[in-house]
């Protein structure tokens, strides 16, 4: 019997390990052309990944169709241009017979994202109506029969202050109370999670390249909170956490919309952008993901986390990295071993 209990024991730990993998989420942008069409793109993640959601950035009817019934989770985006316009609940209803009821629930979508990072980039019409338009998708969602799709949006670490340490983080003035509280109100009513795209890319300096990268380190001790931080991911989570608990929504899920690093780049972003350093950075955080670790201010928490991204994308506007942040090549072979592959299958660097 011992021997049979210890055989049990050790299936149970691996099922356990195997179902800790499956949660990893990537965003599947499209802004190239030379890319495999969708079709493609969703079987190859269904057979041949442990990524088990997508994340779009528009609501793309080819790619809704690819993913139904592949039992990948996909979240959507309206444009941002929309917003304004959702304030209106009939047309936030015919939104939603146009973009969401054709697909809904054979593709299973799982979050509408109203627009993209838009407290930073604007326009301030879509700053302006942002939480009413999310309040009013919500309703139209429940008009439509449809109450298994969230609302939310996804936000640059814009939203914060800048602060060296996590017990100094705030949310930025007029933000905080005008926009990000009723958004976190509406969020704990709707079970929705509040979504951030970190990026310690962005934060990377030479002299605590380890820091950003999850590897080995002396760390960084918040006296406030007394934690140390071997991570700048961890830095800037539990950042958005105490900028959050400062309003009385510390209860609110946080999820990570972005977060990656670009594996190639132009002179003047060296050393930060390469195949070594995007390998690091996303293999770590697959590990630290899978650990279910979580930060030190929230220990034992696994993010809901998209990769950014799935392909390098030839179009994209701005420098080199831009267009290299990519899990895998347009012809599907991986960049770098980031821990997405089943069996680590085809990786050559």
């Amino acid at each position: 019997m011992a021997g049979s209990s210890s055989t049990v024991a050790a299936a149970l730990v691996l099922l356990t390990a195997i179902s800790a993998v499956h949660s990893i989420g990537v965003n599947y942008g499209t802004i190239a052309n030379n890319l495999p069409p969708p079709a493609q793109v969703a079987q190859f993640i269904k057979q041949k990944t442990f990524i088990d959601r997508v994340k779009i950035f528009d609501v793309n009817p080819d790619i809704l169709r690819a993913f139904a019934n592949t039992g990948i989770l996909v979240s959507v985006t309206v444009p941002n241009g929309e917003i304004p316009n959702l304030t209106n609940i009939r047309y936030a209803r015919r939104w939603v017979s146009v973009n969401i009821k054709p697909f809904h629930p054979q593709t299973r979508i799982n979050y509408i994202l109203v627009g993209n990072e838009i407290l930073h980039w604007g326009p301030q019409a879509a700053v302006d109506n942002l939480v009413l338009a999310m309040k009013t998708l919500h309703r139209a969602l429940n008009r439509e029969g449809i109450r298994d799709v969230k609302v939310t949006t996804a936000h640059s670490l814009g939203i914060l202050q800048p602060s060296m340490i996590p017990s100094l983080a705030r949310f930025r003035k007029g933000w905080d109370t005008g926009i990000l509280s009723p958004m976190l109100q509406f969020l704990r009513r709707t079970r929705s999670p509040f979504m951030v795209n970190t990026y310690p890319y962005f934060a990377y300096s030479p002299d605590k390249a380890n820091l950003a990268l999850f590897l080995p380190n002396k760390g960084i001790f918040d006296k406030f909170v007394k934690r140390t931080y071997f991570s700048t991911f961890d830095i800037l989570m539990d950042s958005v956490f105490i900028s959050m608990k400062r309003l009385g929504y510390a209860d609110v899920p946080i999820a990570v919309g972005e977060t990656g690093w670009a594996s190639q780049g132009e002179t003047y972003e060296q050393p930060k952008c390469s195949i070594p350093n995007a390998k690091a950075y996303n293999a770590g955080l697959v590990r630290k993901f899978n650990s279910g670790a979580g930060t030190p201010l929230m220990p034992r928490r696994r993010f809901e986390t998209y990769i950014f991204s799935l392909f390098n994308e030839n179009l994209k506007p701005g420098s080199t990295a831009e267009r290299n942040f990519g899990l895998f090549y347009p012809d599907l072979t991986p960049v770098y071993d980031a821990g997405v592959l089943r069996g680590g299958a085809g990786i050559g660097r």
